[in-house]
């Protein structure tokens, strides 16, 4: 179907989206550009990586740069993203790219699959974007797009081998960068999950879904698993200076090397409000923090989703009266009004907000 492949790049000449990474057509984009921004773009959407990619190309221009960074730096200003491992195999590709490769990305897919942080799609859309390798780029966005030119009637994630050897029958080895970007890009703007504007797209007359009228029922998905609920309490402990507690969470795991307010271990039972005070309760005393004097508050909970549960964190502002910082084996002090400075996940900054908005309404 070289007819297809043809109607999408004539297509994304005339309509290619303006973004920061790419210029359509140029035959060499900058691979490090292409390599962050499709890192980030990873279960994000364009519209939020934008300002985080400029920043990032301002502050780490060149890998080197990124390299040669301190990984608390890249998790700080990672913060916000989501996702966080992206930001720790940012760092480590970064410095293997340095110290392996001299600071050149290397070309192919079986290569580029080498480096930290980099899956089948990454190294696929880097391959052809960065190197004009007639690679078989496959996304979200493209999944779709194929299942609906197909009409393939498997479901996902089964479906995805059948839907790589479709769209291999359809990339070309002329332009494959600029024709993976063209789906991606249509993918987003047109040939979109709900009310598809199939009157704008350049492929439709090639589409069995668009034929039939049933492109909405495409791809097929299975039900989705309902996801587990998770609680726990977590503690704003804070001085008489206005300064509060986060302490580092472990390299490895979810949120792993962000800071954090410490939390007991977030499990599936539901409690009941007194029940989750006295959890709150034992974690001041298994901190520490019980042998100094202070006052326990609670603030409403709050509701942060991850990609396979939900979780209610309960606040509790432990304010302590006469100690001003008392020295603890764990943790540091922080001014609350620079806590933007640190490796903060959004899930944190829910609580600082909830906690602050709440103090400050109470001193009104």
């Amino acid at each position: 179907m070289s007819n297809f492949a043809d109607a999408m790049l004539n297509w994304f000449d005339q309509n290619a989206r303006d973004l920061p990474w790419r210029i359509a057509g140029q035959a060499h984009p900058e691979p490090y550009h292409v390599w962050l921004s499709e890192i980030m773009l990873q279960q994000t959407t364009v519209v939020t990586v934008k300002p985080y990619f400029e920043k990032f190309i301002k502050l780490w221009p060149s890998v080197e740069a990124m390299a040669a960074a301190p990984l608390d730096d890249i998790l700080t200003h990672w913060a916000g993203l989501g996702y966080y491992a992206r930001a720790r195999n940012l760092h480590k590709c970064a410095v293997e790219v340095c110290h392996k490769w001299g600071g050149k990305f290397p070309e192919t897919e079986e290569e580029l699959l080498s480096l930290p942080g980099v899956g089948p799609y990454t190294a696929a859309a880097i391959a052809a974007i960065a190197f004009e390798q007639p690679a078989v780029v496959v996304d979200g966005n493209i999944e779709r797009i194929v299942s609906r030119v197909f009409r393939i009637e498997e479901q996902l994630p089964k479906a995805r081998s059948e839907i790589r050897a479709f769209a291999e029958t359809l990339t070309p080895n002329t332009r494959p960068g600029d024709y993976a970007q063209s789906l991606m890009d249509l993918g987003s703007g047109i040939c979109k999950p709900k009310k598809p504007l199939c009157g704008e797209c350049p492929v439709s007359s090639m589409c069995k879904a668009f034929e039939v009228g049933d492109m909405e029922a495409f791809p097929k998905k299975a039900p989705k698993k309902v996801k587990p609920t998770k609680y726990a309490p977590v503690l704003w402990i804070e001085n008489n200076q206005g300064k509060v507690l986060i302490q580092k969470r472990e390299e490895k795991g979810l949120l792993g090397g962000m800071m954090e307010f410490p939390s007991a271990e977030w499990r599936e039972q539901s409690v009941t409000t007194d029940e989750m005070k006295t959890l709150g309760t034992r974690l001041i005393e298994e901190l520490g923090l019980g042998r100094f004097k202070h006052q326990v508050a609670a603030h409403a909970p709050i509701k942060h989703t991850f990609t396979h549960f939900h979780l209610f964190l309960h606040p509790f502002q432990v304010t302590l009266i006469e100690d001003n910082s008392p020295r603890l084996n764990w943790g540091q002090w922080v001014d609350h009004r620079e806590l933007d400075s640190y490796a903060l996940p959004t899930l944190m900054t829910k609580v600082a907000g909830r906690v602050l908005e709440e103090q400050k309404s109470l001193s009104l």
